[in-house]
C-alpha cells in the first residue's frame, strides 16, 4: 500500500529482457537506503517487487499483466520514474490510499502554465469515468492528485509548483501516456450499490446505510 506522495524521481538505467517481460535497473538515491529484496516499490504508479539491490540502484521485474495494463509496455531506458516505498503502519497518510494496481492508461491532452501552477488535462479510458468526481482523489503515475473537474472521460488537475518540480509530470507532454489508478473507495461503493440493486431491497435508504456502518 502507498500514499501517492512521491519520495524521489528515479531513472531507468537498464532494461534487460527476461522470460515474459524484462528486468529494470532503476537508479535512485533516497529510496534505496532501507530497501531489501522482496520489498514493494511504487514505480510510476505500478507496484513492483525488488529483486536485487545495489548501492545506488535496485532491480524489479515487469511481466505479464503489468506490461498489458500499464505504460511499462512502452518504457525506455533513461526515462524518469516516480518512486515511493510502501507505507508503514505508523506513517502519516499524506495523500490517499494507493495500491499500485493500475486501472488503465490515460493520455495527456493539455499542459498549461497558469500563474505559479500548471493545468493538466488527461483523457482516461472509457469505463473509468463513473469513478471520477470533482474534488475526488486519483493517482497519476503514482502521484496522489485531486480532480478539479470532470467532463465525460477527461479530467482536469491543478498541479502546484512543489508537485511539478518533484515528480516526472514536468517531463510529460501532450499525447504522452500515464498510468491511472482510481480511488479504491469508489470501487467499494460501487460494489455495495451493486449488491443493493441486486437484492430484494432496491432502494438506497438511510436505514440501510446505517446497517452497513455509514
Amino acid at each position: 500500500m502507498f500514499t501517492g506522495i512521491i519520495e524521489e524521481i528515479g531513472k531507468i538505467e537498464k532494461i534487460t529482457p527476461i522470460a515474459g517481460g524484462f528486468s529494470l535497473r532503476i537508479k535512485a538515491e533516497k529510496v534505496v537506503d532501507d530497501l531489501t529484496v522482496n520489498d514493494s516499490v511504487c514505480i510510476d504508479g505500478v507496484c513492483l517487487t525488488v529483486t536485487k539491490k545495489e548501492n545506488d540502484a535496485f532491480w524489479a521485474d515487469a511481466v505479464g499483466a503489468t506490461l498489458e495494463k500499464t505504460t511499462f509496455n512502452i518504457v525506455k531506458a533513461k526515462a524518469s520514474v516516480n518512486l515511493e516505498r510502501s507505507v508503514r503502519l505508523n506513517d502519516r497518510l499524506g495523500g490517499h490510499l494507493v495500491q499500485g494496481h493500475v486501472n488503465g492508461i490515460g493520455t495527456i491532452s493539455v499542459v498549461k502554465k497558469l500563474g505559479e501552477n500548471y493545468l493538466v488535462k488527461i483523457v482516461v479510458p472509457e469505463g473509468l469515468e463513473k469513478y471520477l468526481i470533482k474534488e475526488g482523489s486519483i493517482a497519476i503515475n503514482g502521484i496522489s492528485l485531486t480532480i478539479a473537474d470532470v467532463i465525460k472521460n477527461q479530467i482536469s488537475i491543478s498541479i502546484i509548483p512543489h508537485t511539478w518540480q518533484n515528480t516526472n509530470l514536468k517531463d510529460k507532454k501532450v499525447n504522452e501516456k500515464v498510468n491511472v489508478e482510481i480511488d479504491i473507495l469508489a470501487k467499494y461503493v460501487e460494489k455495495l450499490l451493486t449488491k443493493v440493486n441486486n437484492s430484494s431491497n432496491k432502494n438506497l435508504t438511510e436505514s440501510w446505510l446505517k446497517e452497513i456502518g455509514y
